[in-house]
């Protein structure tokens, strides 16, 4: 199982192609950028340079896996319709993980915490976990005051923890502060080869867009 794995629903422009075997499996190359705004211009290129660094070729690729978000609209959208149309044209599947699953899965713990990212608008993107692998609560996107009594204390992952650590009290350090393609890979191919299904590339928007369609038109009338 060669999987593809990318993830554009935060800052981070992650890919990864991830191999999984009897033994385990190991990334074989991957790709991280920080850009907020550049989603567009750098992954296709992360994608060419993964597989290059890889000595792969696409069509050896068997499935793709795209980080769901939560994530704003436009980041998250790149993924997703990279990762469609990538898996139209090769014909292979396309599976969704939830991108703050895959935060989680990276910090490896087995205690309860919680991970957030930055949902702008003073919100954050955040979910519970029990451990690495199970999520208790979430997504939601909220105040991080709002929700500071829940996650007061607990260990905290993710750059929207390290953005309001008086919500979010047990932020550390050593905690991954962004999602990576190698965990979402991973974390993928451990699910497919334990015969979970995956969902599609479903989008986890969590918000309503903030485009709208105007209202109180002036009627226009010729005379």
């Amino acid at each position: 199982m060669l999987l593809l794995a990318l993830d554009t629903a935060t800052p981070a422009v992650t890919v990864a192609l991830y191999e999984a075997g009897r033994d385990g499996g190991a990334a074989l190359a991957a790709s991280d950028e920080i850009d907020a705004r550049r989603h567009g211009e750098l992954l296709l290129p992360a994608v060419d340079r993964v597989l290059s660094e890889a000595g792969r070729g696409l069509g050896e690729v068997t499935g793709l896996v795209v980080g769901t978000g939560p994530g704003p609209y436009t980041g998250l959208r790149v993924g997703l319709v990279t990762a469609e149309a990538l898996g139209a044209a090769r014909s292979i599947p396309v599976h969704g993980v939830g991108t703050l699953d895959a935060l989680a899965y990276a910090t490896g713990l087995d205690e309860p915490f919680v991970v957030a990212t930055d949902a702008r608008r003073k919100e954050v993107y955040w979910a519970r976990y029990a451990d690495a692998r199970t999520r208790v609560a979430g997504p939601a996107v909220d105040r991080p005051a709002e929700i500071a009594g829940e996650v007061a204390g607990l260990p905290a992952a993710g750059a929207g923890a390290r953005l309001y650590p008086e919500a979010f009290t047990g932020v550390r350090d050593d905690l991954p502060a962004h999602v990576s393609a190698v965990a979402l890979g991973a974390l993928a191919a451990e699910r497919l080869s334990a015969g979970q299904p995956l969902p599609g590339a479903r989008p986890q928007y969590l918000r309503r867009p903030d485009a709208r369609v105007p209202t109180g038109y002036k009627a226009v009338t010729r005379t």
